[in-house]
């Protein structure tokens, strides 16, 4: 079994291992009334655009997302959440020490000792989650679980239902052989979800991925649908627009767990991919585990 594959099933115990840091990391990233912006870089990208809509969801307060490498500080933030699994991505490093002197920073990693640790005020540390894959599964989940429950919702049955999916075999509504085009459709926290499975999918298979938000698939997008393609709606079921779709001959998967589910089976889905075409999840091509520029 891979390196990446074992950490797939590994998660819920990590996601458990969490939920006992629950009062620590809502005192770091609700902070209600205060304007927060979230960065990272890939995945963490990805996470930080759903932290920002739950926490606005939640009543906490104005909350921006975006790219450590692209420009953000248009506006005055209270704090800054910085996400970086192994603390030396050099993009997030350069904006942390962008920020104007006073923003208070936080840094969520896997790494205590790493620069983006040692560059913020306080450290959301998530070690336990930290992995040796290049890919990124449980680190990720494991923080998004964190953030929910951190903002008054009961994930108590996810880790469960996690359990339970994990015992099966990956149940796929059609062959992988007779699929070479991936889709993942979100909508509202779960258009960060999509975004990451369809990476995953790009990551560790170099296959044909792509995500959008889900009502917004008919508006282009289907163009390129056909028989080979497999459109999986996470966390969401929109029977109209599943229509549309199998109308051009692609299959239609509906979101019917936990979006955190949905996306470790997404995980699953990369790898099992990556096996049939011959390929390492655990050595995807050209990518390493941190992007460290010089």
């Amino acid at each position: 079994m891979s390196i990446t594959a074992t950490e797939i099933l590994s998660q819920p115990q990590t996601w458990r291992t969490a939920l006992e840091r629950v009062e620590h990391a809502r005192e770091l990233l609700a902070a209600p009334g205060e304007r927060i912006l979230v960065i990272g870089c890939g995945t963490s990208a990805f996470v930080a655009e759903s932290l920002a809509f739950l926490r606005e969801d939640a009543g906490l307060g104005e909350t921006d997302a975006a790219y450590a490498s692209e420009p953000h500080g248009r506006r005055a933030y209270d704090r800054v959440v910085a996400l970086s699994r192994s603390g030396t991505t050099t993009e997030v490093i350069d904006a942390l020490r962008a920020l104007p002197a006073g923003t208070r920073t936080i840094a969520v990693t896997g790494v205590a000792d790493s620069p983006v640790a040692e560059l913020a005020d306080d450290v959301l540390l998530l070690d336990f989650a930290d992995e040796a894959s290049v890919v990124q599964t449980r680190f990720p989940t494991t923080f998004l679980m964190l953030v929910r429950a951190a903002f008054g919702e009961d994930v108590s049955g996810v880790v469960e239902q996690a359990e339970r999916v994990l015992e099966a075999p990956l149940d796929l509504p059609a062959p992988l052989g007779a699929l070479d085009h991936f889709v993942y459709l979100g909508t509202g926290w779960t258009y960060g979800l999509a975004q990451e499975a369809a990476l995953k999918i790009r990551e560790a298979a170099q296959a044909w991925s792509e995500s959008y938000p889900l009502l917004d698939y008919r508006h282009g997008p289907l163009a390129v649908a056909h028989e080979g393609s497999l459109v999986w709606m996470l966390g969401a079921a929109d029977e109209k627009l599943a229509e549309q779709i199998r109308a051009t001959g692609a299959v239609v998967t509906l979101g019917t767990l936990d979006p955190i589910v949905e996306l470790v089976q997404a995980q699953r889905l990369a790898v099992e991919l990556a096996a049939s075409r011959g390929l390492d999840p655990d050595t995807p091509r050209h990518l390493t585990r941190s992007i460290i520029l010089t």
